[in-house]
């Protein structure tokens, strides 16, 4: 099953991210959506929940803060807020387009198995909605530029409704750190590989007891040719196509040999 293209024009769409509700990524990706289309409906996460990936708040209930008009924050995290809209604030007429981000820092790699920014497009996908996450990648002491995504964004989510998809698939797009007039172009890539960069920072507080703080800093080798660490790198656009499904076809398959009956 496939979804059709879509023309954006007046449809509803539902921006979410993992900043939080005050977030400026979340303002450059309600700028985004309003030049597609004029009903926007944002639900963000109350507080920041970056890292928190795909999590459920199961174990304590959501409260929802109405900030404005079709703008509300929950005190939950992104899967929720995309549950949340969906499935009770706007049942009676649901989104037709999840927009997730646009996440402070890059998206990709190994890192979109952390990031709550893939994993409200990726909620979105489970609800049979089409979802895409977009994200702006930077250089830590320098500001962020939103710009570049607000100016290429709505014309990339365009393109990317303009196909036909299949509906366990949802897209991951990311922004180079380069002003708006010097991105070099467009790029579909793959999922890259950046290694595992995560480590444990030991403090001691003002009693001499110990803390820690969980770091991540991700190795940056030279990117293989056609991922998206790669095309970031040369100043493009990132265009990944991702879906749900994690199996590993070789070692199932090996698996399958060696478990068979004998």
């Amino acid at each position: 099953m496939s979804y059709p293209p879509l023309d954006p024009a007046g449809a509803r769409i539902l921006v979410t991210n993992d900043d939080g509700i005050n977030a400026a990524g979340l303002e450059a990706l309600s700028e985004i959506a309003r030049a597609l289309s004029d009903d926007v409906w944002i639900v963000a996460p109350e507080m920041n929940q970056s890292g928190i990936g795909h999590a459920l708040s199961l174990s304590h209930p959501l409260r929802l803060r109405e900030i404005g008009e079709r703008r509300f924050a929950i005190q939950g995290t992104p899967t929720d807020c995309v549950l949340f809209a969906t499935q009770h604030l706007l049942k009676d007429k649901p989104p037709v387009l999840v927009l997730s981000g646009v996440n402070h820092g890059a998206n990709i790699a190994d890192d979109v198995t952390y990031s709550g920014t893939i994993a409200g497009a990726m909620e979105g996908c489970l609800l049979g909605i089409r979802s895409i996450a977009l994200s702006q990648a930077y250089t830590r002491g320098e500001p962020v530029k939103w710009a570049t995504a607000v100016k290429h964004g709505p014309a990339v989510v365009r393109t990317v409704l303009s196909i036909e998809w299949p509906k366990e698939a949802f897209v991951n797009v990311n922004f180079p750190n380069v002003v708006a007039d010097s991105v070099a172009g467009v790029e579909v890539t793959r999922q890259g590989h950046l290694g595992f960069g995560g480590f444990i920072d030991e403090r001691d507080d003002l009693r001499g007891g110990k803390y820690y703080w969980v770091g991540y800093a991700p190795e940056d080798p030279d990117p293989p040719k056609g991922t998206d660490a790669a095309a970031l790198r040369q100043a493009r656009i990132s265009v990944t196509p991702l879906h749900l499904d994690l199996t590993h076809e070789t070692m199932r398959r090996r698996l399958s040999d060696a478990l068979a009956p004998r």
